[in-house]
């Protein structure tokens, strides 16, 4: 099935997305994550396919979020120099990558790579939850057990999934309100079906719909998943 890799959202924190292929997710353990089989080790054809979807980018909000199944350090160095060409050309002033925690030590220096020309980089993480026994012994995510401001020292934005069992009304607020005090923004996912052994629970996808979906919908700072094509890829 070919990919939706191009959407403008028009709505709360208004952007570009584009979805590009990189040369394969480095950690790729996640037990929830398919997303990580969108990637072809070949880092030519993998340019080729990104100059085609980065060729849509108007620079109408001046603001680009690049998402890849992965992270930014999965990108091959070509389709990073023309995202910074298509920054200049566009007048994009804002860009939004995503970054595995064990890549956190390249994120000073990707950072620097674009803010020498005035583009401000953000880099968004998938924590899943802050409680550190779920998301490690469950999720398998490989991330330490440090309190989340260390983790903002690193990441400006958070995800979170949602919809899992073993999730409660009280564990899911908590998450939230953790990551509205430590990070700029956080994305909401509800789990979907996918080939993962994890499974969507649709009672607890029953709680947030009815006690928590509201509560946060409009609030500027969360951005809401349902549905994992949501924001017009996938």
């Amino acid at each position: 099935m070919e990919l939706n890799r191009y959407s403008i959202i028009s709505q709360k924190n208004k952007r570009e997305i584009v979805l590009l292929r990189g040369n394969g997710c480095k950690w790729k353990k996640c037990r929830f994550c398919d997303y990580h089989l969108d990637f072809n080790p070949d880092n030519n054809k993998n340019y080729e396919l990104n100059k085609t979807v980065l060729s849509n980018v108007t620079g109408i909000y001046k603001v680009l979020e690049v998402i890849n199944s992965g992270s930014f350090a999965d990108l091959d160095e070509k389709t990073i120099v023309l995202i910074k060409k298509i920054c200049f050309e566009k007048g994009i002033k804002t860009l939004h990558f995503e970054s595995h925690w064990i890549h956190k030590d390249l994120i000073k220096k990707f950072k620097e790579y674009f803010s020498k020309d005035n583009i401000t980089v953000k880099i968004k993480s998938g924590i899943e939850t802050f409680d550190y026994n779920f998301r490690e012994k469950y999720f398998l995510k490989g991330i330490p057990n440090i309190h989340p401001s260390e983790l903002a020292k690193y990441f400006d934005e958070v995800c979170l999934l949602f919809g899992i069992s073993g999730q409660t009304l009280g564990s899911m607020e908590n998450d939230i309100q953790i990551s509205l005090k430590y990070f700029s923004r956080v994305c909401i996912n509800i789990m979907t079906e996918n080939k993962t052994p994890i499974k969507p629970d649709k009672e607890v996808i029953k709680i947030f719909r009815e006690k928590l979906y509201k509560k946060y919908k409009d609030c500027e700072k969360v951005d809401i998943l349902i549905e994992n094509t949501d924001f017009g890829i996938g």
